[in-house]
């Protein structure tokens, strides 16, 4: 029989959230259990919330109780960071769902955390604006998720992750407590920005109940770009020349030669060979070095401006190792590339059974080393290590591919990580750039990190949450 609630706490939420608040059932409590980590915990009960006076109502109820919280938001983190304990209480966001407000003149909208990132941007669309950040999830994850793990995507390059687009927030925290930080405005001077602190701590600080958004409006044209390397050197190489000249591209991706060909045969893009053989006039075709490498790069604005800007992108791709840069022809064939993109992840699974996707960070101009480092990485342990992901911020997903059920695989994929790892701080770099730390890399922070900031980190923890109730074991290593 699984643990349940203590009788007095479970009359008290109970009380509190009315019947159906809160759930106790082991096949229902099993659904909150697990997120994109594939870690799993089976939770006390799980608390489903419509207002910020219910959240402080159950902060207060289990610090009395000395018991865990796990906030959560649509379990789509690949951290572990929602996963709880069997000790623990899942305060599930998924009834504080609504848009509370779209000021267009501020260009600001006010939120609940389970609201859909693509509900917001369906509401935002008739008004001319979007909110930037945009994870591969994005359809289906929650805002507070976003804010919970700093959420990027392709966008990012141009308009920041969603630490640079959130104006205000409104949060719970370890004692119960509702505070502000923030406010509606672009500007601020006023004290410390302990927004930014929440955002990114994934629930061990504070439980966000509302946030205030900044926003951004949509560009009426854009066009894209995709330029063919010989090699993954070559295409790294150009991700710097990029990103040093004036015009920044709305997107800017990198896809070795391996996601290419995924790209082409399992998400169905209009993607060439990578056999070397390019398609010419007339049907004819001239053997050329293959191609080992892609960027997809993308520029957005007004018509009259978009022309420089594309002619700027195109010559800094141009360079030593590029075979072609060719523009999207229509916006089918735009949208066709990306949504090949972002099946990227999924469709690795066709090469090996098992893999590691993390999600490094280094400095834009340190991608080819970044890049030359893997490689090596690969051949030394004999695995296939695929990258893709957002160059334009220096952040690569790096998919170490092999055989769980094989040891002798297993072992060198663990191995495999650990170089990448020591690659990317040394580096000066990070080692996660959207994801998170959650539970699996959470001892990485004290490699990453000096003493001097775990201490500062561990400190403001226990500012927010004294009695360690709130995610606990989660982003901050023991």
């Amino acid at each position: 029989m699984s643990p349940t609630l203590p009788a007095p706490l479970l009359a008290d939420l109970t009380a509190l959230l009315g019947p159906d608040g809160l759930l106790v059932d082991p096949a229902e409590r099993l659904a909150y259990g697990y997120d994109n980590s594939r870690r799993q915990g089976l939770p006390l009960a799980v608390a489903l919330p419509t207002t910020a006076a219910q959240v402080q109502g159950i902060v207060r109820r289990c610090r009395a109780a000395k018991l865990p919280i796990v906030a959560r938001g649509r379990g789509t983190n690949t951290t572990g960071a929602s996963v709880p304990g069997e000790d623990a209480l899942v305060v599930s966001f998924e009834r504080m769902n609504r848009v509370l407000a779209i000021r267009p003149g501020d260009r600001v909208a006010v939120v609940e955390p389970g609201l859909l990132n693509g509900d917001l941007q369906a509401a935002l669309a008739p008004h001319g604006l979007f909110w930037p950040p945009d994870p591969t999830s994005a359809a289906y994850c929650s805002i507070g998720g976003n804010l919970a793990c700093n959420a990027g995507g392709p966008r990012a390059v141009k308009y920041g992750a969603t630490r640079d687009n959130v104006l205000a927030v409104t949060a719970v925290t370890g004692t119960g407590e509702l505070v502000r930080f923030g406010a509606p405005t672009t500007k601020g001077a006023s004290g410390y920005d302990l927004s930014r602190i929440l955002i990114g701590s994934e629930g061990t600080l504070a439980l966000i109940v509302e946030a205030t958004l900044k926003l951004t409006p949509v560009a009426s044209q854009r066009r894209a770009l995709r330029a063919l390397y010989e090699d993954v050197d070559s295409a790294a190489a150009a991700v710097a020349r990029l990103m040093a000249q004036p015009v920044t591209p709305s997107m800017l991706e990198f896809m070795d030669g391996e996601c290419v060909r995924l790209a082409r045969e399992v998400g169905g893009a209009d993607m060439p060979a990578m056999d070397g053989l390019m398609p010419r006039a007339q049907d004819a075709q001239e053997r050329r070095p293959a191609a080992g490498a892609l960027l997809m790069i993308e520029a957005d604005g007004e018509a009259a401006v978009l022309d420089a800007a594309v002619a700027a992108l195109t010559a800094a791709a141009r360079g030593p190792g590029c075979l072609e840069v060719t523009a999207a022809p229509d916006e089918a064939s735009r949208e066709s590339l990306w949504a090949a993109r972002k099946a990227l992840s999924p469709a690795l699974r066709t090469i090996a059974p098992g893999k590691i996707n993390e999600d490094v960070v280094v400095p834009v101009s340190r991608i080819p080393e970044l890049v030359a480092a893997v490689r090596a990485t690969a051949a030394a342990q004999t695995l296939p290590i695929v990258c893709f992901g957002h160059a334009g911020n220096g952040n690569l997903h790096v998919n170490i591919l092999y055989d769980p059920a094989d040891a002798a695989q297993a072992a060198r994929a663990d191995a495999a990580l650990e170089a990448v790892f020591d690659a990317v701080i040394a580096l000066d770099g990070q080692v996660s750039g959207e994801h998170g730390i959650g539970l699996a890399k959470r001892e990485l922070l004290a490699r990453a990190l000096s003493p001097q900031a775990m201490a500062l980190m561990r400190a403001i923890k226990a500012q927010f949450d004294p009695d360690g109730i709130l995610n606990p074991g989660k982003v901050l290593p023991d």
